[in-house]
């Protein structure tokens, strides 16, 4: 059965995967709207926020790759018509990664003022870290429930479910946000920092109890977990070792670009705080289109249909571009509006407002890499994907910091740093695919 790539098909994936993509930035950046506006020590306390979030971020994206492995091997499995064959997969790997996950807290919960020493953070930016970390981390493997689920529910076509989960679990995190943070008199007292990992908690939680339910309730993947493991269990753990090896490239970017920032003082961090969770909104949105092409590519992958997997790779550029464009003119329409939002300290906001509009200009660019990158993930490509970024965080990203931050840029530095470390991570995914599809095409 030939696969639907027109317009409504590709925005009924993107749409829903775009809401739900949101749901961790949006986490985040709840937290640090509301953290920075507290009365007592909002500077700091965003500091802290914002330095827990790459840390926290970092352990999401390195074990949260397994829901790209489970979406690739079940699309593909869909586009041969073979689902059946692999329905008691999913749950094996749920439970390896959620293992995993107990693993990790139980190893970065003692050290956790070790952790954010590494990160530059001291005096009381350092308190804040340790008392927002150790409520937070509870978090982690609720977390990773609700990616490995979303990646069952992708590999089926379906990006809706998942929408309905990250919009219940935004909302939740906004509400509980508002009340613990600054408390209801009377009834609430205010918890300032540890309200905010409180929220962020609960609202992990009720999202991987909703995940659970609509597992069982609208799929028919068994959550037996029975021996010996599925024959693409190894397949499944390779793409997986190749994306953690990734995922610690990227942070490794994030790492510098942190604790640079921390390193400049702490209306820096701050200000870098508010415009790393920005863009990371703004990648979020425009991984919509990169979600419908790792669905949709690794179906037409498993498919063998190499003319409407380059016809899908065109329309996803278009779109995906021109969602990144809106999103920039939107920011430079209120471009003197947004810092406010976050915080009302001066030096902050003119830290921040400096380097805002290098934020915004990345975002077309982001959408080009992203896209190709939701593709190469579809498709299972998770070995070229790990050296590309292994290569462009060694020999763009850090030189380039290096350099900026020598001639005293600053914040100027990171972001330059960023949006070549892009450039250099989606130039060569486009030249890759079209020299491998091209001939597979006209052959």
């Amino acid at each position: 059965m030939k696969t639907d790539i027109s317009f409504k098909r590709i925005n009924k994936l993107a749409i829903p995967a775009l809401i739900a993509g949101i749901a961790e930035p949006l986490l985040s950046i709840t937290d640090t709207a509301i953290i920075g506006n507290i009365d007592n020590n909002a500077t700091e306390s965003l500091a802290a926020v914002g330095i827990v979030g790459a840390f926290i971020s970092m352990l999401i994206w390195v074990f949260g790759q397994i829901r790209s492995a489970i979406s690739s091997i079940v699309s593909q499995y869909l586009g041969a018509n073979k689902i059946d064959e692999i329905k008691g997969l999913p749950i094996q790997a749920i439970t390896i990664v959620v293992l995993g996950s107990l693993f990790v807290l139980a190893i970065s919960y003692p050290f956790a003022k070790e952790i954010f020493q590494f990160y530059n953070a001291s005096g009381e930016v350092l308190n804040y870290c340790i008392s927002y970390f150790e409520i937070r981390i509870f978090g982690f493997p609720f977390s990773l429930f609700v990616f490995a689920v979303f990646g069952v529910f992708r590999g089926l076509q379906n990006t809706f479910y998942p929408m309905i989960i990250a919009i219940v679990g935004a909302l939740l995190n906004i509400v509980l946000d508002i009340i613990l943070v600054y408390g209801i008199e009377g009834f609430i007292p205010a918890m300032n920092i540890e309200g905010a990992a409180y929220a962020s908690v609960f609202a992990q939680i009720s999202m991987a109890v909703i995940s659970l339910i609509l597992l069982i309730k609208k799929t028919s993947i068994s959550l037996k977990i029975s021996l010996p493991f599925h024959s693409e269990i190894p397949k499944l753990l390779g793409m997986i070792g190749n994306l953690f090896i990734r995922t610690i490239a990227l942070n490794t970017a994030l790492y510098f670009a942190t604790a640079y920032a921390t390193d400049y003082g702490k209306e820096y961090i701050a200000a870098y705080t508010i415009g790393i969770n920005i863009w990371l909104l703004g990648a979020f949105m425009i991984d919509g289109y990169s979600s419908a092409g790792n669905i949709l590519a690794g179906k037409l992958l498993g498919a063998k249909d190499y003319k409407t997997l380059l016809k899908l790779s065109n329309k996803l550029t278009k779109y995906g571009i021109v969602t990144g464009v809106l999103i920039a003119s939107f920011g430079f329409l209120f471009y003197n509006y947004i810092g406010e939002i976050f915080t009302q300290e001066k030096n902050v906001l003119v830290a921040f407002n400096h380097v805002f509009w290098i934020v915004l200009l990345t975002q077309p660019i982001s959408a080009l890499t992203f896209i190709f990158d939701g593709m190469f993930k579809g498709m299972g490509f998770m070995k070229y994907l790990r050296n590309l970024l292994i290569l462009s965080t060694a020999f763009v990203f850090i030189p380039t910091l290096l350099v900026f931050d020598y001639l005293d840029y600053k914040l100027v530095a990171i972001w330059i740093a960023f949006t070549l470390w892009i450039l250099a991570r989606g130039l060569p995914l486009i030249f890759k695919f079209r020299s491998k599809f091209l001939p597979l095409i006209n052959s």
